[in-house]
């Protein structure tokens, strides 16, 4: 059974996409590739099928991440697939929620840096769009810190579904 997650912002051009990258790199290293789906969306069709932000990609592939993207917008459907669905502020969270069919796929919806215990109140991860291109790396830089908890949880997750 796979396990599928999905990382959601705004326009699906800058931090969904950096999120997928990094969180598809630690599944890999962690050797669960054939165990855990990863991609992301937008909460907003503003980019549909433009590249990721040239600013995200120079950060992911400066920090030895791949790079490559086509923006989408999120889907409603989606949810009956996805194991987890990640807002990366909480504008997303709760579009994300009032987007959910069910209360079910509404407790799908968490916010990445809910898994960074050092983050504290301050649970959003800052848009770098409008910023240059220091505002690509600090969000990698939570974009990583998170992804280490996220994916003790998403093993968690996986070990209660194989019992």
């Amino acid at each position: 059974m796979t396990y599928r997650v999905c990382f959601v912002c705004t326009g699906n051009i800058c931090r969904s996409p950096m999120a997928e990258s990094v969180f598809r790199a630690r599944v890999a290293a962690a050797g669960l590739d054939g165990l855990v789906e990863v991609d992301s969306a937008g909460t907003d069709g503003w980019h549909e099928g433009e590249g990721a932000d040239p600013r995200a990609e120079t950060a992911l592939r400066e920090n030895g991440y791949a790079a490559g993207h086509a923006a989408r917008r999120f889907d409603p459907s989606w949810f009956a697939r996805l194991d987890l669905v990640v807002a990366l502020d909480s504008g997303h969270l709760r579009s994300l929620r009032r987007l959910a069919p069910t209360k079910r796929d509404a407790d799908k919806v968490r916010l990445l840096r809910s898994y960074d215990p050092a983050a504290g109140g301050d649970l959003d991860v800052p848009d770098p769009y409008y910023g240059d291109a220091g505002g690509f790396e600090e969000c990698l830089e939570m974009v990583e810190t998170a992804s280490t908890g996220l994916l003790a949880a998403v093993r968690t997750d996986l070990e209660g579904q194989a019992a």
